[in-house]
């Protein structure tokens, strides 16, 4: 009994001494505004797992100064005004210095121009992907607040063109709900694919959350297009492809990033989406893509890694619980100006996990500078808070996602040039 004892008073000794070792009162909460529920509820909830594994990372690697960096999540349920709410709570009341989200653009808009840069507190979303953020920090309105671990629909419509015609699909009508997102997609899409030689038939805009969608299918289905080009959300994207497909269109679509999704494959039906082709904000892998796929399905419960927006997640909150590190406290100002700072050229490369973020967290201490190469690849910010990267290509191919190739920023950037 005596040696039982002993044994077990050596173990949780040596569990202590190995264990990072955190102040109660000092816990660093960052404010997560995401679409746990709503159209877009499927990104949000694998966003949310993907920026808790990064913080429980940071922890488990000592902390920011001894100190945790905790979640405070609030479900704006996919709405604009609820969001705001939200993220007026955790800005006034709670006082975070960091408001990561929305997933979609309709959400961070709003949070950002009511909420965050008014206040002067750090946004970060990692999914929202309208050029709005981009022209909201060219005409002065966002206090250089706001960072994206996404590209803009600038260049993603663009992209999107390119592969379509390349796919030979020459003739196309667009079902698009009709938010800040949607809109601007198809107004990209739209001029370099015309621009490329593409034939538009028709362009139907719809509300979200309707229960039926037969008259916008219906519409769509005029002139006999080849494809559909839908830009939508999984669940009213899934109710929109079966009218469309029930009402006898053609079984080929483009769709948009979030579309690359297991229940909205599962919800049409994978028989009907065998020519099924999309883009999405692509990868350069590193170490840290292999981390990620490798672990966050058993962090989340089962959640895949290819889920919509889990790697670009993982990675806003990597930067920012690096950010806070090197701000060496939790100060908005301190932390915006951090932000670009442990992602820029010049550092010593820094990996996803425990173990990298302890040489991390060291090399801060120690005053030199560290540059993050997250899940999604290398990314830097410019003074608008965009990257650049990549696109992927891919294909639903026997109700799987199947990636055919990439186009570089580069190539993007040269047809958007030519409009």
């Amino acid at each position: 009994m005596k040696t039982t004892f002993l044994l077990s008073a050596m173990v949780a000794a040596l569990a202590a001494s190995t264990a990072p070792t955190f102040a109660a009162d000092c816990d660093i909460t960052v404010g997560l505004v995401m679409e746990l529920t709503g159209p877009a509820g499927e990104y949000g909830q694998a966003g949310a797992k993907s920026v808790e594994m990064a913080f429980r990372d940071i922890n488990d690697a000592g902390g920011v100064n001894g100190c945790k960096v905790v979640a405070d999540t609030r479900d704006s349920q996919s709405q604009g005004n609820v969001a705001v709410d939200q993220a007026t709570q955790l800005v006034n009341i709670k006082k975070v210095p960091v408001v990561i989200g929305g997933i979609i653009s309709s959400v961070s808009i709003p949070i950002l121009t009511s909420v965050t840069a008014p206040a002067g507190v750090v946004q970060v979303s990692p999914a929202s992907s309208s050029p709005t953020l981009t022209e909201l920090g060219r005409s002065g309105k966002t206090n250089g607040v706001f960072f994206r671990t996404i590209t803009s629909d600038a260049l993603q419509g663009t992209a999107a063109a390119k592969f379509a015609i390349d796919q030979g699909l020459k003739k196309i009508a667009i079902i698009n709900v009709n938010n800040d997102f949607g809109v601007n997609m198809v107004k990209e899409f739209s001029t370099a694919y015309q621009k490329l030689g593409g034939t538009i038939t028709s362009t139907t805009p719809y509300n979200e959350k309707q229960s039926s969608y037969a008259s916008e299918a219906s519409a769509a289905m005029a002139d006999d297009p080849d494809a559909l080009y839908l830009v939508s959300t999984p669940v009213d994207g899934a109710t929109i492809a079966r009218a469309w497909v029930s009402g006898g269109g053609k079984q080929t679509f483009l769709l948009n990033d979030g579309m690359n999704s297991k229940d909205f494959i599962e919800s049409v039906g994978a028989q009907y989406l065998e020519n099924a082709y999309g883009t999405s904000s692509g990868t350069s892998p590193t170490a840290s893509t292999e981390y990620f796929n490798g672990n966050y399905e058993a962090f989340s419960g089962g959640i895949s890694p290819s889920a919509p927006a889990a790697d670009r997640s993982y990675d806003a909150g990597a930067i920012v619980a690096l950010a806070i590190a090197k701000a060496g406290k939790a100060d908005a100002a301190a932390i915006k100006a951090a932000m670009p700072e442990v992602v820029a050229e010049g550092g010593a490369p820094i990996y996803a996990g425990k173990a990298e973020f302890a040489k991390a967290l060291q090399l801060i201490k120690d005053g030199k500078p560290v540059k993050y190469e997250g899940v999604i690849g290398p990314v830097s910010f410019d003074k608008y808070g965009d990257i650049t990267g990549p696109f992927r290509l891919w294909k639903i191919t026997n109700g799987e996602v199947t990636t055919l190739g990439e186009l570089s920023a580069e190539e993007v950037t040269k047809i958007k040039a030519a409009q």
